[in-house]
């Protein structure tokens, strides 16, 4: 299982760094390129043009093993 520890991305266009913290939390950039949506629970993007075009993702994730417990992992969040 994959954790989402950061959800962010930077446009392209003005330089803005976008994370959005909790689910439903969508964040535009000042130039209105790019969007970042999901918080630790899902990634969305809006963009422009293209990803690749448009906006640099700077997510960081977590390696969870499948076999973990849930008092670990209450621990670990």
């Amino acid at each position: 299982m994959c954790k989402i520890i950061r959800n962010a991305i930077q446009c392209k266009h003005c330089g803005e760094t976008l994370e959005s913290v909790n689910v439903h939390d969508y964040v535009t950039c000042s130039c209105g390129a790019c969007s970042v949506d999901g918080g630790h629970d899902y990634l969305r993007r809006s963009y422009e043009t293209s990803p690749k075009e448009d906006y640099i993702d700077l997510s960081e994730f977590m390696n969870i093993p499948p076999d973990t417990s849930d008092e670990v992992l209450r621990k670990i969040f």
